[in-house]
């Protein structure tokens, strides 16, 4: 009896042995749709990646690709520098605006109406202004003109008569009538030019037409404003200066539009607010290489005397971190970049004073570092 449950134990031990490798078999080998995909690539550790701390290593061919250029900044004495915000003027003794004195209609001139960007000369006509009369100060002039017309005809005859009796009619009655019929021609020829002229639109510099705003036919009424000339190698900026002081600590100014500046000579400031604040006015050099247009707004760049110790990078220098703080990417190693916050002042619109941050010798990335910032 002993014998049949040993022998009946070893059956079942058996068994349980054979299911549970059975059972190992099927979780290791699951069926189709229930495999979990390839295992993930290994990282490429010779590829740009960002570093636990913050650095980044870039290898030299993606640097390559990448166009990232260094530059070795220096600390030196910079001016301290203002942005202001300007608008483009046209210069007064350069240009000008054409208005009709008289309220009329607008006819094309001998050229035709010009267009805005066309090239016009000083004492050039451009359109004119036939007058707007009301038609009972018309009937007034006509009426006149009629009377002066039966009076002329009356003194011609008169001084017709007086020649023939002029060896007995003393010679002053003949040359009062002659004198009378003259004046009378005269006030005719003013009456019928009055309703007749037309008033000439000139232009009174050389330059380019700035603004148009007629067309033939147009109706205007007196000081309208018909055309506006200017002269693109002759503008102006006008900067708002909250700070009265700075009207007089005024060392240089230097106008950036995108990538292109410009110097700018201090004209004077005025002496009367606006906005609250000083009007400085600037003498554009060579405006016509930025293309700049009236009324445009701009940003001025004024350095005063006042000078700072820092060090100038350009401005596509600084990046913003993750932080939102304000940072330079610099070559620590031939192949790893590390970002320094820095704190900085504008400089002359294309590069800005780094006050802290940096140091002599340091080798700073000016172009790529917004790739370089992206570095994951």
């Amino acid at each position: 009896m002993k014998k049949n449950f040993t022998t009946k134990n070893c059956h079942w031990v058996s068994m349980a042995t054979a299911l549970t490798l059975a059972v190992t078999a099927l979780s290791s080998y699951a069926g189709p749709g229930h495999d979990h995909g390839p295992a993930s690539a290994m990282p490429n550790a010779n590829g740009p990646q960002r570093m636990a701390d913050g650095r980044v290593f870039l290898p030299k061919p993606a640097q390559r690709q990448l166009n990232v250029r260094t530059l070795v900044v220096e600390t030196a004495e910079l001016p301290r520098a203002f942005e202001l915000n300007g608008r483009v003027l046209m210069d007064p003794n350069a240009g000008g605006k054409v208005q009709p004195i008289n309220a009329g209609r607008i006819e094309p001139g001998p050229n035709g109406l010009p267009n805005a960007g066309q090239s016009v000369k000083k004492g050039q006509v451009l359109a004119y202004v036939v007058p707007a009369v009301a038609p009972l100060e018309r009937a007034s002039q006509l009426s006149q003109l009629a009377e002066f017309r039966a009076a002329k005809a009356l003194a011609e005859k008169r001084v017709a008569r007086l020649r023939e009796l002029s060896d007995t009619v003393p010679r002053k009655e003949v040359e009062a009538a002659e004198s009378e019929v003259i004046s009378l021609t005269e006030r005719m020829s003013a009456v019928s030019g009055g309703l007749s002229n037309k008033e000439a639109l000139v232009a009174p510099v050389s330059g380019v037409i700035a603004s148009a705003h007629v067309v033939a036919g147009q109706v205007v009424d007196t000081r309208e404003l018909i055309f506006e000339i200017v002269d693109p190698k002759r503008l102006r900026v006008e900067a708002l200066a909250f700070d009265g002081a700075l009207a007089n600590n005024i060392g240089g100014a230097t106008l950036a539009v995108g990538e292109q500046r410009t110097a700018l000579i201090f004209m004077g400031a005025a002496r009367s607010l606006r906005e609250q604040a000083l009007p400085l006015n600037f003498q554009v050099q060579n405006p016509e290489l930025l293309g700049l247009a009236v009324g445009q707004p701009v940003k001025v760049h004024v350095q005063s005397k006042q000078k700072t110790q820092g060090i100038a990078v350009p401005q596509s220098a600084l990046m913003k971190n993750a932080a939102n703080q304000n940072v330079v990417w610099v070559k620590s190693a031939p192949e790893q970049f590390e970002p320094r916050s820095v704190t900085f002042e504008p400089l002359d619109g294309a590069r800005v004073t780094v006050i802290s941050g940096l140091k002599s010798g340091d080798r700073v990335a000016t172009q790529g570092a917004t790739l370089i910032n992206q570095v994951r």
